[in-house]
C-alpha cells in the first residue's frame, strides 16, 4: 500500500508535464518552447527556418564533436564531452546571435516610432508609414519592413501582413507597436500619435537604464566564462600527455571528468542567471 500510494503521488507530480491540458486557448508547454525557437532562429537572422531542421543540425554536431574527441584523446569519456560540446555548439551560437540582434533592435524602436509618428502626421496611410520604413527606417529592420510592404502590395490584406512582420522581427517591442497599430486602423481614434510618442519616451528610458545596468554585470558575465573556459583550457594542455589519458581513461578519470562537466554547467548557469536582465515575453503572438 505504501509503495502503490508514493507510485500515485509521483504520477501526480508529472502529470501536468505529461498530459498538460489546454484551458482557454492557452499555448501547451511543448507549444511555446518550439514558439521560442523559433523566435530565437528569426532573430539570429534564419526566419522560417524549421525547428526540425535546427534539432537535426544539433544531433548532427554533437555526433561529429564526439567522434573528434574519440580520434584525438581515444577516451570515451572525453569523447562524451566533446558529443556535448557539439550539442551545445548550435544553440549556443544562435542564442549569442539573437542576443546581438536584440541588442541592436532595442537601440533602435524609438527611432521606428518617431518615423512612424511623422509619417501618420504628414498624413499617411498605415500600411503606407510601415513600409515606407523599408527605406527610411533603421538599417536593422529595413528588410523586414520591406517585405511587409511587398506582402500587403501583393494581397492587400494588413492583418496577415502585420502578422507575417511580426514573426518576421520576433520582439516583443515590435509586437506592441504593431498590434497598436493594428487597433488604431480597425477602430480608429485621434490619439496614435499621442500613444506612439509616449511608447518612444518609454522604449529610449527603458534602454538607457538596460544599459547602464548591463555594463555594471558584464563583470559577472566575462567571469563565468573565464570560470568555465579555464579548467577544460588546463585539461586540454594535460591530455597532450600519454600518461594523463590514461589516467582520465580509468573508472576514477571519468568520474572525475563527468563530476566536472555536472559542476561546471551549474555554475555556469548559476553565473548568468545572476548576470541577466529580466526579458519581455512575446504576449501578441
Amino acid at each position: 500500500m505504501l509503495g502503490a500510494t508514493l507510485g500515485v503521488g509521483l504520477l501526480l507530480v508529472v502529470s501536468p508535464l505529461l498530459w498538460p491540458s489546454p484551458r482557454g486557448g492557452e499555448t501547451t508547454p511543448p507549444t511555446r518552447r518550439r514558439s521560442a525557437l523559433a523566435d530565437e532562429l528569426a532573430l539570429a537572422g534564419v526566419p522560417g527556418a524549421p525547428v526540425t531542421a535546427a534539432l537535426a543540425v544539433t544531433l548532427v554536431l554533437g555526433v561529429v564533436g564526439a567522434a573528434l574527441g574519440q580520434a584525438v584523446f581515444g577516451v570515451t569519456v572525453l569523447a562524451v564531452v566533446g558529443g556535448v560540446l557539439g550539442l551545445l555548439l548550435l544553440p549556443v551560437v544562435i542564442r549569442a546571435r539573437a542576443n546581438r540582434r536584440r541588442i541592436r533592435n532595442r537601440a533602435v524602436w524609438p527611432d521606428v516610432v518617431d518615423h512612424l509618428v511623422a509619417s501618420v502626421r504628414a498624413g499617411m496611410s498605415l500600411p503606407d508609414s510601415i513600409g515606407a520604413l523599408g527605406d527610411l527606417g533603421p538599417a536593422v529592420t529595413r528588410a523586414a519592413f520591406a517585405s511587409f510592404d511587398d506582402e500587403f502590395r501583393r494581397t492587400g490584406d494588413f492583418g496577415g501582413a502585420v502578422d507575417t512582420l511580426k514573426a518576421r522581427l520576433a520582439d516583443p517591442t515590435a509586437d506592441r507597436i504593431l498590434e497598436t497599430l493594428r487597433m488604431a486602423r480597425e477602430v480608429g481614434g485621434t490619439d496614435l500619435t499621442a500613444v506612439l510618442r509616449g511608447l518612444a519616451v518609454y522604449l529610449r528610458e527603458d534602454a538607457a537604464v538596460r544599459a547602464e545596468v548591463s555594463a555594471r554585470q558584464s563583470w559577472i558575465r566575462n567571469a563565468a566564462r573565464l570560470g568555465v573556459a579555464a579548467p577544460w583550457l588546463l585539461l586540454l594542455v594535460l591530455a597532450s600527455r600519454p600518461e594523463t589519458l590514461r589516467a582520465y581513461d580509468s573508472a576514477a578519470g571519468s568520474a572525475l571528468i563527468l563530476c566536472g562537466v555536472g559542476v561546471t554547467l551549474i555554475a555556469y548557469r548559476l553565473m548568468i542567471g545572476l548576470g541577466r536582465l529580466p526579458e519581455e515575453r512575446r504576449w501578441f503572438t
